[in-house]
């Protein structure tokens, strides 16, 4: 059986999640729905199920990221899977996934998503190290 192509496995897993959430498209609404299920569910996550969870939630994200700012599936300077934006961002669903769940709202995926547009308006600061 040959080897499914990577981004089409994290679709296809955004699109699980999406239809669990009953919304219709990967945009900011989505995000938020996405933040409030996480908000009822993360006192519930068994241990045992959580990478899982995180990944599923992580791809609807990410799907989100590449849907509404032009971004593109992609593999960070680490080696982990993201979001690429613009050519100089980054980003890590899975992460910011990971981090509501532990933390709660102080976290929020959907406060993340909402301020995606000022963190790629900042240019990159100059290093005052060189």
């Amino acid at each position: 059986m040959p080897d499914q192509n990577p981004v089409a496995a994290l679709v296809a897993a955004a699109e699980a999640v999406r239809q669990t959430l009953h919304v219709n498209q990967y945009d900011a609404a989505a995000v938020q729905r996405l933040a409030e299920f996480i908000e009822a569910q993360r006192t519930t996550v068994k241990e045992a199920d959580r990478q899982g969870v995180i990944t599923a939630l992580g791809c609807f994200l990410g799907q989100c990221l590449v849907t509404e700012y032009g971004g593109e599936w992609a593999k960070g300077p680490d080696g982990s899977t993201g979001v690429g934006l613009n050519g100089t961002s980054f980003f890590n669903p899975f992460y910011r996934v990971s981090e509501q769940l532990t933390k709660g709202l102080a976290q929020s995926v959907a406060t993340f998503f909402a301020g995606v547009p000022e963190r790629l308006a900042a240019k990159p600061g100059r290093k005052s190290w060189i």
